[in-house]
């Protein structure tokens, strides 16, 4: 799966967004030790994504992951998109 970084914060307040080969965005965030990952359904109306727009979602705790860095916080999202679960 393709994967597009627009932007990646680092640290404890780690978070950052992008876009898969398939035209769908993602964005993802720490919050309470876990690595939170929303993917948005393609062709949004607006900029800003609404609860109805999230097509699936991922967590993973951050306890073996260096938040400080950029190329682990990346790998890390890849593999919580990859296995997301659809939203209901």
């Amino acid at each position: 799966m393709d994967f597009v970084f627009e932007d990646v914060t680092t640290g404890p307040s780690a978070s950052g967004f992008g876009r898969l080969g398939d035209g769908r965005s993602f964005a993802f965030h720490a919050h309470r030790g876990e690595l939170v990952v929303e993917i948005y359904r393609p062709r949004m109306a607006g900029p800003v994504p609404l609860p109805e727009d999230v097509v699936a979602t991922g967590r993973r705790g951050l306890s073996d992951l260096d938040v400080h860095d950029a190329r682990s916080l990346a790998a890390a999202v890849r593999d919580t998109v990859a296995a997301a679960a659809p939203v209901r």
